[in-house]
């Protein structure tokens, strides 16, 4: 056919989708994985778009520069500490979509670094590029990381509102594990790139293959959404789905976490700027703050809180209900897309 003539194989089937479907949908799932765990999981939700011929997924990979290592160095792991913090976006490689292509959604797929969303989605968030595809467009946010997720998705559900993006739905996909577990096995895996079951004792880091290969159900009901017309950033696809299951106990501990770590950020800002060596002796510093908080404030924090409970169910609750949404912790519409 006179489209086909001169094209790739994937710009033939995105021009035979659009040929034969006057309703293509064209959906953009961004991410950043260093891992490679974080693209196995936005590409799962994907499957079922990608897999639908009146859909067409684009992806987009970003790509920083000078690149992060992985595994990490212990004081380059450090080292990224405070930019994160601050939301400075790093350099990105360029996106190398056309300057015109719109979309009907997009998926945003971030990890957190240091209660803060990892620098590269702070980098597209911020971009002109960025905020142009952003701008109008529902957005699904999904994030993987260890336990403590709600700082960061605070400053991701702000850098939407200022590009003026229509955030509709979260995912939230936590690591296995108790948190005692994974304050062993997730700086493991981050600096020496293991994913073994450590001394039999600990389980795998990262995310259970289990939950993985269960996201694949919010991608059918993004399908469903989108084929009813309804995703359209002003209803969430993925509510009853168990979406999001917000732990209140780490509430407090992340605030906590939160302002100490905007605190000795400014200080390493002012001492240098990244890779500077004054840094080094005020990052051994602030290791030692950060091991002694997390072992002497935040179990306290999780106990005072747990045994206020039974006083506070109503704030909580509020709580729960603000941080869990848009899309919520209920699993009414499991049996719809899960099997």
């Amino acid at each position: 056919m006179w489209w086909a003539i001169g094209c790739d194989g994937a710009t033939r089937r995105r021009r035979a989708y659009e040929y034969q479907y006057v309703n293509v949908q064209n959906i953009l799932v961004v991410y950043f994985s260093q891992s490679g765990q974080l693209e196995r999981i936005a590409r799962t939700i994907a499957s079922p778009l990608d897999a639908a011929e009146d859909v067409q997924v684009d992806y987009l990979r970003l790509e920083p520069e000078p690149a992060y290592p992985f595994p990490w160095g212990f004081f380059s792991f450090l080292d990224a500490f405070p930019e994160s913090v601050y939301l400075d976006p790093p350099r990105l490689r360029p996106f190398g979509l056309a300057p015109d292509r719109r979309y009907d959604a997009i998926v945003l797929a971030y990890t957190v670094w240091f209660l803060s969303p990892a620098p590269p989605i702070t980098g597209f968030l911020k971009s002109e590029e960025g905020r142009r595809l952003l701008a109008g467009t529902p957005v699904i946010t999904v994030t993987a990381c260890r336990n403590m997720w709600l700082s960061a998705q605070e400053e991701v559900k702000r850098m939407l509102v200022d590009a003026g993006a229509r955030h509709c739905d979260h995912v939230a996909l936590i690591d296995q594990g108790s948190s005692l577990a994974t304050f062993f096995t997730t700086p493991r895996w981050m600096l020496t790139g293991r994913k073994d079951r450590w001394l039999r004792v600990f389980p795998r880091p990262g995310v259970s293959e289990s939950e993985i290969a269960g996201s694949v159900r919010f991608g059918r009901a993004l399908l469903a959404a989108l084929r009813r017309g309804e995703l359209d950033g002003m209803r969430p696809a993925l509510a009853g789905l168990g979406a999001v299951r917000m732990d209140d106990r780490l509430l407090a501990s992340e605030r906590i976490g939160r302002r100490s770590f905007r605190i000795w950020g400014r200080l390493l800002r002012r001492v240098g700027g990244p890779g500077s060596p004054r840094r080094k002796p005020v990052l051994v510093i602030y290791l030692v703050f950060l091991v002694a908080m997390i072992v002497v404030v935040v179990p306290p924090s999780m106990l005072i809180r747990t045994l206020l409970r039974p006083f506070g169910r109503e704030r909580m609750a509020r709580e729960r209900a603000y941080y869990e949404q848009p899309s919520g912790s209920g699993t009414e519409r499991l049996g719809d897309f899960s099997g």
